[in-house]
């Protein structure tokens, strides 16, 4: 599969174009940048790589897939010019500004009969998919609650306006790793960190409450203004714990120049020393990492277009955890509970842990 990236960022060029090169049946066959400083990285990053100033230029080439990593605010008019010339695309997270502005690129993409994946990668992090196994192998027992917590020192990177803030950014993350883990979720409870920056106010921190359907609550936390670099997971249960608190290992890998497809076999693995803790009656145990992968989703969008299959984060999907964004805005201007509507009841999904859970693979609510 021929993909072109549509931006060179921070996110084309250190989640994408790395990853492209490293997923199996993928070929990394064009960039869309315009700025003179960034042709010249995307140049020097892949000199055999054709550069295109713009999408339509780029479409008329002939891609079989796009990647749409532009900011925020140009995404919609890129992702809708994609679907136009039938092509399948990526959208980079935050998907959409809101749950409603998701929902009519999915009516786009259907109606056109278009392919249409949501990035959201952080379900393939070392540590995510470490405890997952946990999860799903009941080692904690029947859940009572997560804690998700990720601080990043990393004040430059704080987009300000309506665009911008810390909700859409690493709560679209934490939300979807929550709601891939737990299901889906009936309630919010929100409070959000301001800041006053010359570009418009922002939310600069956020603390989140969620309720799933199956009873499980989540609780999800991240910062970038505090001096904190903290990436942290906390999973209770009827029959122990497991903590881990480790490092961003893939990202921090590509900001030090390291690329997976160097040395895959190798890549994304969390230090033994940075391993997570199951504590149970049997004592403490140290459960070895699981790989980082990030290259994995190239490969299923791949295999999704070519059999006809679901993306490996679908419209959908995406949309569900843009409806817990729009619902923590309200509980947080308001300061209430604000309840859900659309979801699973509990009766339907079997509870993280139990015997059922730990043999399917759950994707928001859904067995697969």
């Amino acid at each position: 599969m021929r993909i072109g990236v549509v931006g060179y960022g921070t996110g084309g060029r250190h989640f994408h174009a790395p990853f492209i090169r490293a997923a199996r049946g993928v070929e990394l066959a064009g960039i869309v940048a315009r700025a003179e400083a960034t042709v010249a990285r995307a140049r020097a990053d892949h000199p055999d790589v054709r550069i295109y100033p713009s999408l339509t230029e780029m479409l008329s080439d002939g891609m079989d897939a796009v990647t749409v990593t532009t900011p925020p605010q140009t995404r919609r008019e890129l992702v809708l010019e994609a679907i136009a010339a039938g092509v399948p695309v990526i959208a980079d997270k935050p998907f959409a500004p809101s749950a409603e502005a998701g929902r009519e690129l999915d009516r786009a993409a259907k109606a056109a009969g278009v392919p249409l994946g949501v990035f959201h990668n952080r379900r393939l992090d070392a540590d995510v998919l470490t405890l997952r196994k946990v999860v799903d192998e009941g080692r904690v027992g029947r859940l009572w609650r997560l804690h998700s917590r990720m601080d990043l020192d990393d004040p430059d990177t704080l987009e300000a306006g309506e665009t911008g803030g810390l909700l859409r950014d690493l709560g679209s993350h934490l939300v979807d790793q929550a709601l891939w883990l737990l299901g889906p979720a009936v309630s919010v409870h929100a409070s959000l960190d301001h800041v006053d920056r010359p570009d418009g106010r922002t939310d600069a921190g956020f603390v989140l409450s969620l309720m799933h359907a199956d009873g499980v609550r989540s609780y999800l936390s991240a910062s970038k203004l505090n001096r904190l670099a903290v990436r942290e997971f906390v999973v209770y249960g009827d029959r122990g714990s497991y903590a881990s608190s480790g490092t961003d290992v893939q990202a921090q890998a590509i900001f030090a120049g390291l690329r997976p497809a160097d040395d895959l076999a190798v890549w994304g693995y969390e230090r033994p020393e940075l391993w997570g803790t199951l504590r149970t009656a049997d004592g403490a145990e140290r459960i070895p990492s699981e790989q980082g992968r990030y290259h994995d989703y190239y490969e299923a969008f791949a295999a999704a277009v070519r059999d006809g299959g679901d993306p490996p984060v679908t419209a959908a999907e995406a949309i569900r955890t843009l409806e817990v964004l729009d619902a923590a805005r309200i509980s947080a201007a308001e300061g209430r509970v604000v309840e859900l509507r659309n979801v699973m009841p509990p009766g339907d999904q079997p509870r993280p842990g139990d015997e059922q859970a730990s043999r399917t693979v759950r994707r928001n609510g859904e067995a697969t």
